[in-house]
């Protein structure tokens, strides 16, 4: 097997992997534990998340990716070694071209970090895509027309709105609000209510089996156990999908208003296309009950959740490593 070209979604929640010719090959969460004084690798994957939270003292499992870019280059730098071995890296003859998907709003600074991480990791050359863009490709979307086009990629460390027409971003903004937040806000909540420490975990469980942010969205409850504030105990509460969008509340507002920024500074006539083909979902946060109906509510357009939304990103990687010289990839 000759060098492959890889497509790479390089998000702070989830690493997932496209090989040209064989699709997606690998999805695991993007964490490392390792020795905290020898610095060994001890995991990487969902082997490492299970970790979180349930180590002791001489193992930490760390999230190298933080807000969709890298916060410890070294462990980056591991971890996706680590993938690319287990996709069959050493096994190619010749290294393979990279396409990594990053934010709309990272820094040059940042754009190096994930150059050079790919690169130590056997990459023979680079190339950055906007997240969104490669979204919008992923969910079926032809945004190489010359019409508007509209996706929100809600991730694990940021929300990327953008406007796409004639194979480029018209408009796009990028926020530090998603499921990272989601998670931290739901154990804020339950810390400031009942006194009660959740881990991550926990509060991401939450989120996934009662979560909703509509009114009109799933009532149920959960009862949920962790460290009591007080008595330094365990302890069960009951929690019920309204206060969990309370405590989702104002998150849910920032996307909002990040996408009413977006469209407020689209041209006219794509607007209109707009309203005709509605926005897209994407990212696992779109898969949080009622997001989509609240930002119909909100947007006044009709908004739709993309087919299978958290592997759009890698999936819209796969079909721009079949397109690689007509895409306009920044080749770093």
């Amino acid at each position: 097997m000759l060098g492959k070209d890889i497509g790479i979604d390089l998000g702070t929640a989830n690493v997932s992997i496209h090989v040209k010719g064989r699709g997606v090959v690998l999805d695991e969460p993007s964490v490392v534990a390792i020795e905290s004084e020898s610095k060994r690798v001890l995991a990487v994957g969902e082997e490492a998340r299970r970790m979180v939270g349930r180590t002791p003292g001489n193992i930490v499992a760390i999230r190298p990716l933080k807000d969709g870019v890298i916060a410890d280059f070294e462990i980056t730098e591991l971890m996706l070694k680590s993938f690319i071995n287990r996709v069959g890296g050493r096994k190619w003859y010749s290294r393979p071209r990279i396409l990594i998907c990053a934010p709309t709003n990272i820094t040059s600074v940042e754009q190096k970090a994930i150059r050079e991480a790919a690169e130590r990791s056997g990459a023979k050359e680079v190339f950055l895509e906007e997240e969104p863009k490669a979204a919008a490709i992923g969910a079926g979307m032809d945004i190489f027309q010359p019409s508007g086009n509209m996706v929100v990629d809600i991730g694990g460390g940021t929300t990327d709105v953008a406007v796409l027409s004639m194979g480029d971003i018209v408009t796009a903004s990028s926020i530090k609000v998603a499921g990272d937040k989601f998670d931290s806000e739901i154990m804020k909540y339950i810390k400031n209510k009942y006194k009660l420490l959740i881990g991550e975990r926990t509060s991401e469980d939450i989120k996934i089996r009662i979560g909703s942010v509509h009114p009109d969205g799933r009532k149920e409850s959960m009862d949920i156990r962790g460290r009591d504030m007080v008595t330094g105990l365990p302890q069960t509460v009951t929690i019920r999908s309204e206060e969990v969008r309370e405590a989702l509340w104002d998150s849910v507002m920032s996307i909002v208003q990040a996408a009413k920024a977006v469209l407020e500074r689209t041209p006219p006539e794509l607007s209109a296309d707009i309203i005709d083909r509605g926005v897209i979902l994407t990212g696992g946060g779109a898969l949080l009950d009622g997001l989509d109906a609240l930002l119909a509510d909100e947007l006044k357009v009709p908004v739709l959740i993309a087919e299978d939304p958290m592997h759009c990103v890698v999936k819209g990687t796969g079909i721009m490593l079949e397109n690689l010289d007509k895409v306009s990839s920044k080749k770093l």
